[in-house]
């Protein structure tokens, strides 16, 4: 069960993180950036959060793995 939560994790973090950078191509994205220099914060907070999501995805992935041997 904790495998399943655990890849289910890892997967939304990826799925978050494409979505943030297919944002971050949008149009409104490209006329933030022309103005401020940053793509929208909706697009860095779809990345980061996907980022973090996948490194506790990957981390409790790993910790079952290593507690089992």
């Amino acid at each position: 069960m904790k495998l399943a939560i655990a890849l289910a994790i890892l997967v939304g973090g990826i799925v978050l993180t494409i979505f943030g950078v297919n944002a971050s191509h949008s149009f409104g994205s490209e006329v933030s950036r022309v103005f401020t220099g940053n793509p929208t914060d909706r697009s860095m907070y779809f990345i980061v959060g996907g980022v973090v999501m996948m490194v506790a995805g990957a981390a409790a992935l790993f910790s079952g793995q290593l507690r089992k041997t």
